[in-house]
């Protein structure tokens, strides 16, 4: 099955992130590989965007994805097992007399 966001195929979750966003995930995130010069130039357009006022809202309307998909998500990202406690043994001394 495939999904669509208007005309856009969507074949990620990256790629829903960045149409909901309007904008490449990694231009926020960065990628591993960066150099410091690059990464300079990535924040220097996030700071552009963001003071554009088409994007002023954009901090809210990440902190709202992000908290609909913990809503949404849950029970998967929160699924904790509590662990037993150990029962704890008691070594007991046998008294009495060797043969």
């Amino acid at each position: 099955m495939r999904s669509f966001i208007g005309t856009h195929q969507v074949v990620s979750a990256d790629d829903y992130l960045e149409l909901a966003l309007g904008t490449p995930v990694e231009l926020w995130l960065g990628t591993e590989d960066e150099s410091e010069e690059e990464r300079a130039a990535r924040l220097d357009a996030a700071r552009d965007i963001l003071a554009h006022p088409d994007y002023r809202d954009l901090p809210d309307d990440v902190a709202r994805i992000a908290a609909q998909a913990i809503e949404t998500h849950a029970p998967e990202l929160f699924n904790v097992i509590p662990l037993t406690r150990p029962t704890v043994r008691q070594h007991r001394a046998h008294k009495g007399a060797a043969a």
